[in-house]
Formats: structure tokens, sequence, C-alpha cells
């Protein structure tokens, strides 16, 4: 399937000749040698537009490094992918997640009864985004958060984490303007899934409780003989 790709041919599942239609063509066949591995290459020339193939050719010194580099390569072409089918882009950094949680808990505010803990509970947790964030660049996780609530209630709905002022004096390491974006579908895939996970916990706690408590049907005597 991949040779068909790289040259242009269709797969046939049939016996008998190709057509000229089914038949590939390649510009360059030819075997070389990469870390000891002699491998074949079909290279199509620079301006052929038979092939949208591409083949990336990853190197390391331990196969961990390599399966990092292969996670990267994997993540950096599926955003490729996605931003080609949907470009829209969002703030990143925390920024909105941050958002998301005032948002959220203000929305909270305006709902009585029960409703309104657990609505503010899920607005809270997104908060975890910029804390991971804030960690991992070695900032104080609690001034963080602290000052992207307060920049985020004054307006500021693109602020978010700023890991470059880790040992700055007096940075609060919050940006006003991140430069830093996500692709939205990503982003509104994981917040479908989070809620998705949520509802489906609380379905299962839902026939937990229901069920009725106790054992069995009554006692009885001994059996007859």
């Amino acid at each position: 399937r991949r040779l068909c790709v790289a040259t242009g041919a269709t797969a046939l599942v049939r016996l008998g000749a190709p057509t000229p239609d089914e038949m590939g063509h390649c510009d360059h066949v030819y075997q070389k040698e990469v870390g000891g591995k002699p491998i074949t290459v079909f290279a199509q020339g620079e301006g052929s537009k038979t092939s949208k193939l591409s083949t990336i050719v990853l190197r390391a010194s331990t196969s961990s490094v390599l399966a990092d580099l292969e996670r990267a390569i994997d993540d950096g072409v599926h955003a490729a992918r996605t931003s080609c089918k949907n470009g829209k882009l969002v703030p990143g950094a925390g920024a909105t997640e941050m958002e998301l949680s005032l948002k959220i808990g203000a929305f909270a505010d305006t709902c009585p009864g029960l409703d309104q803990y657990a609505i503010r509970a899920f607005g809270k947790a997104l908060e975890v985004v910029p804390k991971t964030l804030a960690e991992n660049a070695g900032l104080d996780q609690g001034a963080v958060i602290a000052a992207l609530v307060a920049a985020h209630a004054s307006g500021k709905a693109c602020a978010g984490v700023d890991i470059d002022a880790m040992g700055i004096d007096g940075a609060t390491g919050v940006c006003d303007e991140t430069k830093v974006y996500d692709l939205y579908q990503s982003k509104a895939s994981a917040f479908r899934l989070a809620i998705d996970a949520a509802l489906t916990v609380l379905r299962v706690d839902q026939i937990i409780m229901s069920k009725q408590a106790g054992g069995g049907g009554g006692g009885g005597g001994m059996p007859g003989m």
C-alpha cells in the first residue's frame, strides 16, 4: 500500500496485467545503507506530482531516545494534519483553561441547589493545566494561579504562564499576552473527552446508589426430608 502511494500506482485485487492508468511511475530506484542496514529507496524528482509520501529516518543512541523522537514526529505530523482540516487557534500556556475556569465558576453562581458545587468543581479542575506548566517551569504554583486569576478577572483573556520568568526577581510567572497557541480542534476534543469521563463516573455512582441494599430473600427452615 505504501509503495502504491509512493509511485502513484493502484493496488489490484484481480489477477492479470494492469492497465496503463493503474501502473505507477518512479524517477529513481536505488539501494543504500543507513546505519549498516541496506534499504531500497523509491525517490521521485522535484517536479514530479505523482507521490505525496515522504519518509523520515530517525536514528538515536538508545531505544528510549528513539521512542521519544518518534512520538515527537507523530505529534508534529498530527498537529499539521489537524491544522489543515481546521486552522482555528486558541491561546495556549494555560490561558484558555483559566478563562474557561472563571467562566464556569461564574455560571455556577447562577445555578441553584447542589448542582453549583459540581459545576464549580469542574471549572476548578481546569486549573490543573496552568498548575502543571508552572510546576514544570520551576515556578510557585500558588503565586502563578493567583496572578492568572487576577489577570483574567481584569479582562486579560490571553494571559498565560510565562516559563521564561523562572529565576527573575519580582516576576509573577504570568504574561499578559501569550505567544503560545494551541489548536482549537485538539482543545475541543480534550474537553469533550473530559466531560464524557465525568458523566460516566456520575452514571456509575448513580447505578451503585440506586441498587437496593441487603441480601437475598427471606430465610427458611430446614428443607423437608
